[in-house]
């Protein structure tokens, strides 16, 4: 999924992660062990910070993981809520005068396309007003 601003329009993309950003949990153990390993017994590090860091890590990923899970779930909710128009008019913002029949719905990596009769493909974020199938006003989609 991708981020957009309050106006409808694409956030860039995250830089790529470089450095300990790039670290998993395994990974950080290695490097906690082998500085333990290696550390002069007369005059121990403070493994109390490692452990720290060690667990905000572990944090960040289940954050992280929660958070795709949740995106996952947003996604198929739009979709499915988005496939309660077919049969539906709609009009668009960009056309709100001319209330149009849905007949399919999309998703791809633009987001949620609704397919027209007249061929159209709009953006789900661009329908303005849903319409009952017989043209009578179900409401504004904003």
């Amino acid at each position: 999924m991708q981020a957009t601003e309050a106006v409808g329009g694409a956030l860039p993309a995250p830089a790529p992660e470089r450095g300990f950003g790039t670290l998993d949990s395994d990974s950080f153990t290695k490097i906690i062990l082998t500085e333990l390993g290696n550390q002069d017994p007369l005059e121990p590090n403070d493994t109390g910070a490692l452990l720290d860091q060690l667990s905000t890590i572990r944090s960040i990923e289940s954050d992280t993981s929660l958070n795709k899970t949740l995106s996952s779930l947003v996604d198929r909710s739009e979709f499915t809520g988005a496939a309660s128009l077919i049969g539906q008019r709609i009009a668009t913002t960009d056309d709100p005068l001319n209330p149009r029949l849905v007949t399919s719905i999309t998703q791809s990596s633009d987001g949620i396309q609704v397919g027209l009769d007249d061929g159209a493909l709009v953006d789900l974020r661009s329908v303005g007003t849903i319409l009952g199938a017989d043209g009578s006003s179900g409401g504004s989609a904003s």
